[in-house]
């Protein structure tokens, strides 16, 4: 048909118009999948916004959402007009001119091989952003061809812009550009920006603040004002040149905002926030590995996320912990009263709230700004502003200066909870802090403090590796160790709680229930702290612990969740579970996309675990041990055990209860982030006191409701043959010397009710057959005189026999 065409040069243009048409018709309709997704008319005309993943728990409730399009769309009046000004002159300057693409710019470009500026309109960059035309799933098959991918896109986002141009005025794809864009820190839209970074709305916005802003959007990270505040500076007058340049400001008014400080006032965007939570940022950085290797994104791919956790043990645990923790709050106030509570290790006076403030960025600006003018800074910092504080009472609103912040959220308590299903690995509950609104930092995963006392079983897990028996004795008596540190000899000597010791011969299970520092320090000893570290690692920490003599008391910082992780191998019959957190991910249509289950490794014999599990019920059988005050709360019926072992660390800074049902394994820390923060002794601080009532009310409403899934019942029978001696029942001494669970002090003072050993002594290897070991004849011994019963045993004693039989009537005398 070009045949007809005399004029030759005419022919080859009209032969290249030709082809270029059916190019174009090819790229948008992505012939023979070279080219990838390219955004149709009714994509143009309906623009859908990237769709955010739902997350749910594992019985199916929603619990939260990630987006990126967290922000709030604003209208075109509802913009600053400095906005628009800056945009134009910095991004667009013929922007209301052309059709979506800038020809002259573009010449521009082709003959400076871009040197002086690129020559993408506002109308392109709102046709990336909006269909990520640069996407890898937008790409066909010419992505592999590098300068051929690029050109594609380039065409491809040309097309979409002249689309857009043909449906929409420009005053709508100006608004539209203004509400998709980044500025930052997770802040999408100048609605979003203008309060994160300035506290006001998009229309209160003034010249320099708006030049700030659009100054971003080259480089969100390297010219964001609270990053980095001289950079961001820079670029702002850049941007303010611009518009003195293309007429939007005159001369004096450029000299004038080239002279205004950055005035960055930090805001929050509540209705973004409101949406956070431990749990969901927890999942996120679970599945970030995850989604990159799979090639997701979880803030825009519509995926449906079905977690681990059960919906009705998190709410108890989150009432649990806000009921505790609102009576440890009061405790710590009434505690210090108006004194500070920031001491360090010898009980001197620590000015924390100075130290803070000299960390926070702005200061090293401040120092900047007014050099050798120490009373400026201070009148900044004690300047009164409003704010939403914390509160238990909910969210108050109050007049406090920066300073008045740093001295009330450095005394306030905070704590991390998670509970493990050990033998599916799944978590069921992940409590990271007492309120995610006001604290971020993640106290499950995130956060890692002294152990304390709830280290001890590792050092006892070494001693049955090494062929002891929970019945193996050792004294309570003065302990010096020696060790080498950089080539001298130095010398260990733990103390036990009042700093004295009994003399008294304790079989390991029993020191370990009452949590004994003497006998754990001759047991780490003897199987060599190396050991201790080693096996910690076997059942799941992590972290690096310093192999050092007093290891065994949890000098070195681990987080709850390695906690759990490492307790869970104990339950799980030696097996050393990987928790995972997320169940499955569906996408839009419910179609499944994966399934996630726990990886294991044998890390201990079923016997050693099995053993241990015997061991840390001593917590509750033993006379003195560390676990008893469970005996208040409504947890033992129906042959229900429970293990467990509390942990404070020196000073009463971190407080720990690790406890262990038949089913589920629990960890707890409770403390301030501010190590100097603590109480002042053991009645008030320590774990028993602390973290284990967290533990106590949370297992009592799990128990009490019939739809958990979770009922009372003893421990797993071993399924093995036990070939050491573990039955070894322990009189009741007449004076409890050892009364505290801390680093230096250790074990607790409690009521302690008369308990009879469930089981005989065991000398012989034999299968375990609990009717018959209860047979079997007690080693030939007098047996040991019973101390009487203190007058808090028998109301104790009295109080659990009027339980019983109360519920003896209730279920017609069958408990």
């Amino acid at each position: 048909m070009f045949k007809e065409i005399k004029n030759k040069y005419l022919r080859y243009f009209s032969i290249f118009i030709y082809f270029v048409i059916i190019f174009f018709c090819a790229l948008q309709i992505n012939f023979l999948w070279l080219f990838g997704y390219s955004p149709s008319y009714t994509d143009i005309k309906k623009p859908s916004q990237r769709i955010g993943s739902e997350l749910y728990t594992a019985d199916g409730k929603l619990i939260g959402r990630y987006f990126k399009e967290n922000r709030t769309p604003v209208n075109f009046n509802e913009i600053s007009k400095s906005v628009v000004n800056a945009l134009i002159a910095t991004e667009d300057v013929r922007f209301y001119k052309h059709m979506g693409i800038d020809v002259q710019a573009l010449g521009r470009a082709v003959v400076g091989l871009g040197k002086e500026g690129g020559a993408s309109t506002i109308t392109q960059q709102l046709a990336k952003n909006l269909y990520r035309t640069r996407y890898n799933k937008s790409s066909g098959l010419t992505k592999n061809i590098p300068l051929v991918r690029t050109l594609v896109s380039k065409l491809k986002e040309w097309m979409t812009a002249m689309k857009l141009e043909s449906n929409y005025s420009k005053d709508d794809i100006i608004t539209m550009y203004l509400n998709t864009v980044s500025f930052g820190n997770n802040t999408y839209g100048i609605k979003t920006a203008s309060r994160i970074y300035f506290n006001k709305e998009a229309s209160q916005l003034n010249v320099p603040q708006s030049a700030l802003l659009v100054g971003m959007l080259k480089a969100t990270t390297s010219y964001n004002p609270i990053k980095n505040p001289e950079k961001s500076l820079e670029r702002r007058n850049v941007v303010l040149s611009q518009m003195n340049k293309y007429n939007y400001l005159s001369k004096e008014e450029l000299t004038t905002y080239k002279n205004a400080p950055i005035g960055i006032e930090q805001g929050n965007d509540e209705e973004s926030s409101e949406n956070d939570s431990y749990l969901r940022a927890a999942v996120d950085k679970y599945l970030e590995k995850w989604c990159e290797d799979n090639n997701y994104n979880l803030y825009e791919d519509g995926l449906k996320i079905y977690t681990t956790i059960d919906s009705k043990l998190q709410k108890y645990a989150e009432e649990a912990v806000k009921d505790q923790m609102r009576i440890l709050q009061r405790r710590f106030y009434s505690v210090w009263g108006n004194e500070d509570p920031w001491e360090d290790s010898e009980r001197k006076k620590v000015d924390y709230p100075e130290r803070a403030k000299k960390n926070l960025p702005i200061y090293a600006l401040l120092q900047k700004k007014f050099p050798n003018q120490p009373d400026s800074i201070d009148a900044y910092f004690n300047k009164k502003k409003k704010m939403k504080i914390f509160s238990y009472k909910g969210d108050r609103d109050t007049l406090f200066s920066t300073m008045d912040s740093i001295r009330y959220y450095g005394k306030i308590l905070n704590t991390g909870m998670m509970t493990l299903e050990p033998k599916s690995g799944k978590i069921k509950v992940w409590v990271g802090g007492i309120d995610h609104k006001f604290f971020k930092y993640d106290h499950v995963n995130q956060a890692k403090r002294q152990a304390g006392s709830t280290f001890k079983p590792f050092a006892y897990l070494a001693a049955l590796e090494s062929g002891m028996s929970p019945c193996d004795k050792f004294t309570d008596k003065p302990v010096r160790i020696s060790y080498q540190d950089k080539g001298q000899t130095k010398y260990w000597e733990p103390k036990n709680a009042d700093w004295s010791v009994s003399y008294q011969e304790m079989s390991l299970r029993w020191a370990m229930a009452k949590s004994v520092n003497t006998i754990t320090a001759q047991v780490t000893e003897k199987v060599g702290w190396d050991n201790v570290v080693k096996w910690a690692h076997e059942c799941g920490i992590d972290s690096h612990l310093e192999s050092v003599p007093s290891v065994s008391l949890g000098p070195n910082d681990v987080s709850v969740y390695e906690m759990v992780k490492a307790y869970g191998t104990f339950l799980n019959e030696g097996n050393k579970t990987e928790p995972i957190l997320v169940e499955k991910i569906k996408d839009q249509n419910d179609n499944l996309i994966e399934e996630f289950t726990a990886k294991t490794k044998r890390a201990l014999s079923e016997e050693i675990a099995w053993l241990m599990l015997y061991m840390f019920r001593g917590g509750m059988e033993e006379p003195g041990g560390t676990s008893q005050a469970l005996w208040s709360w409504d947890l033992f019926k129906k042959n229900n055990q429970i293990g467990g072992k509390t942990g404070t660390s020196s000073d009463y800074v971190d407080a720990w209860y690790m406890g262990i049902t038949k089913d589920l394994v629990t960890g707890i820390w409770v403390g301030c982030d501010e190590r100097t923060a603590h109480f002042k002794n053991g009645e008030q601080g320590e774990g028993s006191r602390t973290a284990l009532p967290i533990f106590a009310k949370f297992m009592e409403k799990v128990y009490n409701d019939p739809n958990s899934g979770y009922t009372y019942g003893p421990f797993p029978k071993a399924k093995v043959e036990i070939t050491r001696t573990y039955n070894c029942p322990t009189p009741r001494p007449r004076i409890d010397t050892v009364e505290a669970d801390t680093t230096l002090l250790d074990t607790i003072d409690t009521d302690i009710p008369v308990f009879e050993p469930h089981e005989p002594i065991k000398t012989e290897p034999t299968k375990v057959d609990e009717k018959k070991v209860s047979e079997t004849p007690v080693q030939k011994q007098e047996p040991a005189a019973t101390a009487p019963l203190t007058r808090k045993e028998e109301r104790e004693l009295k109080r659990k026999q009027r339980k019983e039989q109360k519920e003896k009537e209730k279920t017609g005398g069958n408990n």
